[in-house]
């Protein structure tokens, strides 16, 4: 019974580490940005690590990194992004920008396998009664994985199904590719980028 028990502590255990996670939004607007790149007239501010739990671990597992970036305008002419301006390491490597959608999709929860706590249905919680002298005179059970198991299971899956609601508005909202920055202006994105590390950012202007 002991190791019954052992076994079902460390079931949930494993299932509760493996919650779904909410998404806190990131905002750019918001954001203090740490690091800076001028080129003709034009400033670039980016900041990395904007994801956290789940959606944080999905960044480092598929290589791919949630930039925030700030454009600002001081130059003479209109400028569109990803036309006359483009992103690009120090290197002086052009770097490819992923759709939000493709984002998105590579960074979002999965809620179908929240459907893996409906494996704690069978899970019965026993008592026992005993009698003055230790004899056990009666052993009941209760089944509690039949509440269990579907609360958890559509728990989960309605948080994280909210949680990647809120994360792929906030990329389509802040999709800056394609927008035209007039003079004096400032614009604020979100992009997807492939990288597996924190490189140093620059704009190439065509």
């Amino acid at each position: 019974m002991k190791i019954l028990r052992l076994s079902i502590m460390f079931i949930l255990t494993s299932f509760l580490v493996n919650c779904a996670s909410g998404y806190k939004l990131i905002e750019p607007k918001a954001i203090n940005y740490v690091s800076t790149s001028k080129t003709d007239s034009i400033t670039l501010e980016y900041k990395y690590d904007l994801l956290h739990k789940k959606y944080e671990k999905k960044e480092i597992k598929k290589g791919i990194k949630l930039v925030a970036i700030k454009v600002t305008n001081n130059s003479d002419k209109d400028i569109t992004f990803g036309r006359d301006v483009t992103l690009a390491f120090t290197n002086r490597t052009e770097m490819h920008i992923m759709e939000p959608e493709k984002t998105y999709k590579r960074l979002k929860q999965s809620p179908a396998t929240h459907l893996l706590y409906l494996l704690l249905t069978p899970i019965n919680f026993y008592t026992t009664s005993t009698d003055s002298n230790g004899f056990t005179t009666n052993t009941s059970s209760t089944p509690i994985g039949l509440v269990l198991g579907p609360a958890l299971a559509g728990g989960n899956m309605i948080a994280a199904s909210s949680a990647n609601k809120k994360f792929k508005s906030e990329l389509l909202d802040n999709n800056i590719y394609g927008s035209v920055i007039k003079k004096g202006e400032t614009k604020f994105g979100l992009i997807g980028i492939q990288s597996d590390g924190f490189e140093s950012l620059q704009l190439n202007v065509k």
